[in-house]
């Protein structure tokens, strides 16, 4: 079957009784649907949540949606790539079932006035430099996941702030949905993989893989201090990267965890290269 292209709620309903899905949690067989949120610009990542999804769910949804609430004053979102028919092939490749590609304004009321809290765990690293970011975030993803009805979703570790946020979104409000996490897609020198890649000339490219080479020196380290110590060091040795924040942190918070900490951590870094802004992370087991 070819894939589905749903531009609004109602090529949606009618895409979910095509495919014969009712509504989310089936007592028998595999999950009906999973979902794969996506803003588009799809890479070789964004493939990898697809067959992911495959793996997990009798049919794939894929959502291409640049939400502008979470964007802020002076970033990226006119110009984030938009490479639609691109998309829809990969989508296609991939065996996914339906692609929805609303617009704002189909999403968001022109009067809307509710949005989802991301509360004190997203005020901190990343939501510090971006102030509402992941209000933006949580808020588009609860929408995607009432009017999508998936029984799973699939997001990639490489947001690893926007995972956690989700998972405690899902579990705060009850969301009748089952988040998974899938593995960071690297490029074989170690950078990893970004619709912002784009952005980077080559001089700047080979400056961003500071940023995977901190993250390898301090995951060879034992202790917090030692894991910092060795990360920033990789960092600091690049004059082309402008560090945003490089932290150790609890997974399930991202509050900054003590020299005491033992159990997983995620070893999180932020820094502009050029003109692009990146992010990247590893998780490590301490202790």
């Amino acid at each position: 079957m070819d894939v589905i292209v749903a531009g609004d709620r109602a090529e949606l309903a009618e895409a979910r009784r095509t495919l014969g899905i009712g509504g989310p949690g089936r007592l028998d067989g595999p999950p009906a649907l999973a979902l794969v949120p996506t803003m588009g610009a799809l890479h070789e990542g964004h493939r990898s949540l697809m067959r992911q999804a495959r793996e997990l769910a009798e049919h794939v949804a894929v959502s291409i949606f640049v939400n502008p609430l979470q964007f802020g004053p002076g970033e990226d979102y006119s110009r984030y790539p938009r490479t639609f028919e691109t998309d829809l092939e990969i989508c296609a490749a991939e065996g996914v079932s339906v692609v929805f590609a609303p617009s704002a304004e189909d999403m968001y009321l022109p009067d809307r006035q509710v949005s989802v809290s991301a509360g004190a765990m997203g005020a901190v690293a990343e939501g510090a430099f971006r102030p509402g970011h992941f209000d933006g975030v949580l808020t588009v993803v609860l929408k995607l996941f009432n009017l999508v009805r998936p029984d799973v979703a699939v997001f990639g570790r490489k947001d690893a702030q926007q995972l956690a946020l989700i998972r405690r979104m899902v579990a705060d409000l009850d969301v009748p949905v089952s988040v998974v996490g899938a593995p960071t897609v690297r490029e074989p020198d170690g950078l990893a993989l970004s619709s912002r890649n784009r952005y980077l000339s080559p001089q700047d490219r080979i400056a961003a893989l500071a940023l995977s080479r901190a993250l390898f020196a301090g995951e060879r380290e034992g202790g917090p201090a030692q894991i910092l110590r060795a990360a920033r060091a990789v960092l600091d040795a690049e004059p082309a990267v402008e560090v945003d924040y490089l932290i150790l942190a609890d997974p399930a918070t991202f509050a900054e965890v003590g020299d005491d900490h033992t159990g997983e951590a995620v070893l999180a870094v932020a820094a502009r290269v050029g003109t692009t802004r990146l992010i990247d992370n590893v998780v490590l087991t301490l202790g």
